[in-house]
């Protein structure tokens, strides 16, 4: 059975958010069917029972009509001009205190339309906005109502406005509040995602450049000492300076295909290591292949191997080669030794040799030290210990150990 995902946006949402037909349009858009329905309940409920007699006001029912509507219609397009829609309502409270026309059933013409103006226009605009003008337009009802009690004596006013619009701001400003603060988690969202797929892109990087400098490094120095083997053997002995070049040939090869391999894996960063690349298992044949070039090389395997991660099994291979890479380059020794130790909590692995050292703690001056920097690099990926060093007896040691956890799934 299929399974559709939907993003989090789409399942988060309120749920008058969900239904389209009364869902807000962008903000510089027409009006919608909430804004219709807002100006036309405002209109029906407070000044169409005036007009109907239902009620009494004070005025001409031209007036009133006109007034009425006047004070309403600005709400059509609030989404679009808040600030000049407080302005109109303003005005025309403003107008109808001076006028003495009274268009709602109350004093000073209570209803919702300041409200509402007053509170897209703190939903819409910063705070210092909103509050500056929607002080102005208090400021401006106050004066007029002072000024309708001295022109309409028998009239009453009040400046309820004044309690309309203060819960109306707090209201807007804290919609306005939470969407600031929701859009700067989606944000910060979308920037720890770029974050990671960019740290994602840099390991994966720099796991290929390991393996590409382990595996160069160690097939050009097979290269190099089998050449130089059949250059010696090739007047002599023909037959072994032929074998010595055939082994030149597929090393050559095996070593391209991998380096295919590698390389490819740049495509698509983050992949996990493909079920051919090289493991425990080919350890063996890497050993194989340097004593056919006369380096002795004892392996020793302690323990039984359990079901450990591909990605591992790759490290510990490079590890070897690479340990093993340097002592052919460096160590001037014909005989190595390799131990890997499985145990329920860790895996050890030790490569050592019995060729010289000099005080810097290399096997020699020539090595540029990246080969044991990127051995060190990869076992801390895992968590685990890299050890490096001469040995007291004489010889060169590098020991890498990768813990494992207990409920390790051998499946």
């Amino acid at each position: 059975m299929a399974i559709t995902t939907l993003p989090l946006e789409q399942t988060a949402r309120p749920w008058h958010q969900r239904l389209t037909p009364l869902r807000h349009r962008p903000g510089n858009a027409g009006p919608d069917v909430i804004d219709l329905a807002i100006a036309a309940g405002c209109f029906a409920v407070f000044t169409l029972p005036l007009l109907v007699g239902t009620v009494s006001g004070i005025g001409s029912i031209p007036a009133i009509a006109t007034l009425g509507a006047a004070v309403v219609a600005p709400l059509l397009v609030r989404r679009r001009w808040p600030l000049a829609v407080l302005i109109a309502v303003t005005a025309v409270l403003c107008l109808a205190s001076l006028l003495g026309v009274r268009f709602t059933p109350w004093v000073s013409n209570t209803g919702p339309a300041f409200g509402v103006a007053v509170l897209t226009l703190a939903d819409l605009r910063s705070r210092r906005d909103s509050l500056l003008v929607t002080g102005l337009a208090l400021v401006a009802i106050c004066v007029a109502a002072l000024l309708g009690m001295h022109l309409h004596p028998d009239q009453e006013q009040d400046f309820v406005q004044l309690l309309i619009a203060i819960p109306a701001w707090l209201t807007g400003d804290m919609i306005r509040t939470r969407r600031d603060y929701r859009t700067s988690i989606a944000a910060q969202q979308r920037h720890q995602a770029a974050e990671a797929e960019r740290r994602i892109r840099a390991e994966e990087r720099l796991r290929v450049s390991r393996d590409v400098h382990d595996l160069i490094s160690h097939t050009l120095s097979m290269v190099a000492v089998r050449s130089g083997v059949a250059r010696l053997l090739l007047d002599e002995q023909p037959g072994e300076a032929r074998a010595a070049l055939g082994a030149i040939e597929t090393a050559s090869r095996s070593a391209l295909n991998e380096l295919r391999r590698v390389l490819a894996q740049i495509r698509e960063p983050g992949c996990q290591p493909s079920s051919d690349e090289p493991g425990l298992a080919e350890i063996a044949e890497l050993v194989d292949r340097l004593r056919h070039d006369g380096l002795v090389v004892e392996y020793h395997v302690v323990g039984e191997p359990i079901g450990y991660p591909a990605l591992l099994q790759t490290t510990v291979y490079r590890i070897v080669q690479e340990a093993l890479t340097n002592v052919v380059k460096h160590a001037h020794t014909a005989r190595a030794r390799i131990e890997i130790r499985h145990t329920p909590t860790e895996l050890d692995v030790s490569v050592t040799d019995d060729g010289p050292v000099t005080q810097t703690g290399q096997p020699d001056g020539s090595g540029s030290g990246l080969g044991l920097l990127g051995m060190r690099e990869r076992v801390s990926l895992f968590g685990g210990r890299f050890e490096s060093g001469p040995r007291p007896e004489g010889g060169f040691a590098v020991a890498a150990h990768f813990p494992i956890d207990e409920d390790h799934d051998v499946s």
